[in-house]
């Protein structure tokens, strides 16, 4: 399992940039799938915290039952528009995959019955344009193949 926080110790700058993306807005998107196999998405809260990204479910929604049929889950950070003859101040855009894990129920007064997740990283994608904004810069990390990155125009 690569937690968050093992992710963050290996590339530093990238977890903050990525922690940055993410903190933008309140509400990600979630990619899990369905029973037949289709995407489903969800707009969700996540934290990172205590080395771990984690987010919840209520009791019974869709999303966990996606998750215990197949864990593999997608998360995207918040996404803002470049501004026409600002484009390089674009902060881009950031995309977490991996494993979703349960971490047991939510135990908040007051709260609906609930579940938190943590997530096993896959993949950490950060997408952005280069200093001078002429060409899209992917850069994307896994536990097997490190940091890469790709310049496109």
């Amino acid at each position: 399992m690569t937690s968050w926080g093992d992710f963050k110790a290996l590339e530093p700058q990238m977890a903050e940039r990525v922690e940055r993306l993410f903190a933008f807005r309140l509400h990600k998107t979630l990619a899990t799938l369905r029973a037949d196999g289709s995407p489903r998405i969800s707009g969700i809260e996540c934290a990172f915290d205590e080395g771990n990204l984690h987010f919840g479910s209520m009791e019974a929604a869709r999303k966990s039952a996606d998750i215990y049929r197949d864990p593999r889950i997608a998360l995207h950070s918040p996404t803002v528009d470049p501004i026409d003859g600002d484009e390089a101040a674009w902060p881009g855009e950031a995309k977490i995959a991996g494993i979703a894990i349960s971490a047991g129920p939510v135990d908040e007064p007051d709260a609906p019955p609930s579940e938190r997740f943590v997530v096993d990283v896959t993949e950490v994608v950060v997408v952005h344009l280069n200093d001078d904004a002429t060409k899209l810069v992917v850069e994307w990390w896994t536990p097997d193949g490190g940091r890469q990155f790709v310049e496109r125009t």
